[in-house]
């Protein structure tokens, strides 16, 4: 199930400035639009080339709070966040979404505090986010609060988690795409971008392109340092 179909950029002031002048906005702005056609879709790419502020844009413009949470997350430590969802035209499908978040890892913190203020927390799972470790928050807020028919939006979810937690993840994920969910997920993590017939939308000096999994610079460079460690730290730490 999507509840994002498509996105596009609407007329925009001016490209050589922020944020319409990073590479995510740039290539977009060349497109006719960037199509939604799996339930999950992995945006990914070096630092830098706008990943997270598209996935930002696209939180915002579907209603979630700029720091993270649901569309009730009443809060705002900074404003920080660009004005890219204003520029940012939506196709939505039919079907509303009965569930949604934004889980955005570089200000949980703050939407954590918050939600501690304003909480029970039973749907949370009922233990202080700030009382469990950062990755055990995260997996809590995922399987606990994620409940399904709903569009979840992660913004780089691999800061907090190991790699038998991300593989954890990876569970949540699907159960939730089995219950008519949509995941939209920037990510540097080739354990994440594995998730079967998903969407890998990877940004670089050529522009926006969907790839193959194995085909991400991401798998490409963790699998050759993987397979010959000893060769890559030679060729990196030697004069």
């Amino acid at each position: 199930m999507n509840y994002v179909l498509d996105i596009k950029l609407k007329a925009i002031p001016d490209i050589n400035s922020y944020p319409f002048d990073i590479p995510a906005v740039k290539f977009l702005n060349e497109m006719e639009c960037l199509t939604f056609e799996k339930p999950v879709t992995f945006f990914c790419g070096e630092n830098g080339t706008g990943k997270s502020t598209l996935i930002e844009a696209i939180a915002i413009a579907m209603g979630f709070n700029a720091e993270g949470g649901s569309k009730d997350f009443m809060f705002s430590s900074r404003n920080t966040h660009s004005e890219l969802w204003e520029f940012l035209q939506i196709a939505k499908s039919p079907y509303f979404p009965q569930d949604g978040f934004f889980l955005r890892a570089e200000s949980f913190y703050n939407a954590s505090s918050w939600l501690e203020d304003n909480s029970d927390m039973v749907r949370y799972g009922g233990i202080s986010f700030h009382e469990q470790s950062h990755g055990e928050s995260f997996l809590a807020l995922v399987s606990n609060r994620f409940e399904g028919n709903g569009i979840y939006i992660l913004d780089e979810p691999e800061a907090a988690l190991s790699p038998q937690r991300l593989m954890s993840l990876l569970v949540c994920i699907d159960k939730l795409v089995k219950d008519n969910s949509q995941f939209i997920i920037a990510t540097h993590s080739p354990i994440l971008m594995a998730y079967p017939n998903a969407e890998i939308v990877q940004l670089n000096e050529h522009g926006m392109q969907k790839v193959p999994y194995k085909e991400t610079d991401h798998y490409l460079i963790t699998k050759q340092f993987l397979d010959t460690p000893e060769r890559m730290l030679k060729y990196l730490l030697e004069d």
